[in-house]
């Protein structure tokens, strides 16, 4: 970490890489939880699997959508050092 300060360009590159993570983050979670809680709007389940499905569910998709915010800012880290 330099203390030399960012140009324009390098600032907007930041906040293009933090806006893409999180909407790559809010896209993967959508669809993971969309994945496994999916059937319980489509189809006529038991009770157990009716309330256990959304909640496993978003069990997976917070960390997962995390999880990818993370990589791509640690990427993006990355690349910037080189």
């Amino acid at each position: 970490m330099g203390t030399r300060r960012r140009s324009q360009a390098e600032r907007d590159a930041i906040t293009v890489e933090i806006g893409y993570a999180l909407l790559s983050a809010c896209f993967l979670g959508a669809v993971v939880f969309g994945a496994v809680a999916g059937p319980v709007f489509l189809w006529q389940l038991p009770a157990a699997l009716d309330k256990s499905l959304p909640l496993v569910g978003a069990a997976l998709a917070v960390p997962l959508a995390v999880l990818r915010v993370v990589h791509v800012l640690w990427r993006c880290a990355g690349d910037r050092q080189h």
